[in-house]
């Protein structure tokens, strides 16, 4: 049986829609095909065409390559290996007129994207700055900082290329020969500020020689004056940052530092400007209880517990991996595991987060059980007290999953909880986890 009717052919001069969007009860866009990237499915706002011919949106083509790939998303061709993608002028404006066309349907014209900086660019500022620095010419080195940091601002594929072809060592040995001059000077204190912001995001690509020259005496005085700086919370973040990534590449950083700045990290800590600068305080503290003995207990009559007890009930896993971290160290001395047991707070929490952050958390919380409950004079009330919490039956679950930790801890602090059973009142292995979640959450 045939049907007398036909299906209508779609018209073939007509750009076909791939999504029709109401915004706010508007009239529905169609959005030509070839306007849009084929890889993120959106308008495409900087066109580029690979040797393959096909035209992608800059910053989904770049996300591609840098994720590993070397094929044309749509051919499936490969690329060459120094690929550099052609802008698309044409399309560029035939989409900007589009935009024009609709304007009165809410579709605003895409800006005229800035050409990307060169590697050769950035080999001249960097050559320029350098000339600057032999100058003693603060003022010029400003403006060639602040070029950095406004090609800086116009695309990630900026800094990569910035960081690749040597602006990290350069700015480093900028800022250890301005760090040498008085700085009271207004453009001397200014510059150093606007190398110490671009460092934060540099950090990665200083190399030996930009290491060498932050980690110098000079440099790393200047940085301790800023942390010191009430007054100028920008300059606090930005000092913390690039000093935590100091002591990621070489330890000895702590013991040219620790002089005289213990207050100045824990303010940053106590009183936070920024979840950055948190978490990399509590690195920095880490670093320093851990590589200098004293620092402990000068951080622990600072106050350092409570206000890092603070930072795992409220922060975000990263942070409160880091702060478990901090813990750990803090008692790891008496004077520490002493704050502890006055505090109602500290072996509940502890039970709370094994198992609920990270591996490296649950090891953190490991360890600071077994110095508080295993670790010289032993309070009975804490056994119990984590017990009740249940305790138990999270170590146990730890000891299965074999993760996190030192075993012979873990099975110390389970037989210390099992000599005390008789004292736990909820200590029944029939209640299982219901009592955990019940008493956790």
């Amino acid at each position: 049986m045939t049907f007398p009717w036909r299906r209508r052919r779609a018209k073939t001069n007509e750009s076909r829609p791939v999504a029709d969007r109401d915004i706010g009860g508007m009239e529905l866009t169609t959005i030509p095909v070839h306007f849009l990237c084929p890889i993120s499915l959106d308008l495409m706002r900087d066109p580029v065409t690979l040797p393959t011919g096909i035209t992608y949106d800059r910053e989904s083509i770049e996300k591609w390559l840098d994720s590993g790939n070397r094929t044309c998303p749509v051919t499936n061709r490969l690329l060459p290996g120094s690929l550099e993608p052609v802008p698309n002028h044409s399309i560029r404006k035939m989409i900007q007129d589009w935009c024009v066309q609709n304007r009165s349907r809410g579709i605003e014209r895409i800006p005229t994207p800035r050409v990307p900086v060169a590697p050769r660019e950035v080999f001249e500022i960097c050559s320029a700055i350098d000339e600057s620095v032999s100058c003693g010419d603060a003022v010029k080195c400003r403006e060639l900082v602040g070029r950095i940091k406004n090609l800086a601002r116009d695309s990630e594929r900026n800094r990569h290329c910035m960081m690749a072809n040597g602006a990290g060592p350069t700015l480093a040995r900028s800022f250890e020969s301005f760090a040498r001059f008085p700085i009271e000077g207004e453009n001397n204190l200014e510059l150093l500020k606007e190398i110490l912001s671009v460092l934060t995001w540099m950090s990665s690509s200083l190399g030996e020689d930009g290491a060498s020259r932050l980690k110098s005496i000079v440099s790393l005085r200047c940085m301790a004056r800023f942390l010191k700086n009430e007054d100028d919370l920008s300059s606090r973040q930005n000092a913390i940052c690039v000093l935590r990534e100091l002591i990621d590449l070489d330890g000895d950083v702590v013991g040219i530092l620790v002089k005289g700045i213990e207050e100045a990290v824990f303010r940053i800590v106590k009183v936070p400007i920024g979840s950055r600068a948190t978490k990399a305080g509590l690195v920095v503290i880490h670093r320093m209880m851990t590589w200098v003995v004293t620092s402990s207990s000068k951080f622990i009559r600072m106050g350092l517990i409570p206000s890092v007890l603070e930072i795992i009930v409220d922060g975000d896993k990263s942070a409160c991996e880091k702060a478990l971290g901090v813990l750990d160290s803090a008692f790891g001395t008496k004077e520490g595991r002493e704050i502890a047991y006055e505090n109602a707070l500290v072996i509940p929490l502890l039970v709370k987060k094994i198992l609920r952050v990270s591996e490296v958390a649950t090891g953190f919380c490991v360890s600071s059980l077994w110095k508080l409950l295993c670790l010289g004079e032993v309070k009975e009330r804490g056994v119990v007290e984590a017990a009740e919490h249940g305790g138990f039956q999270k170590l146990l679950l730890v000891l299965q999953m074999g993760s996190s930790g030192d075993k012979e801890k873990v099975t110390e602090l389970l037989k210390a909880m099992n000599a005390c059973r008789g004292k736990v009142d909820c200590f029944d292995s029939s209640l299982g986890f219901r009592y955990v979640k019940r008493s956790l959450d």
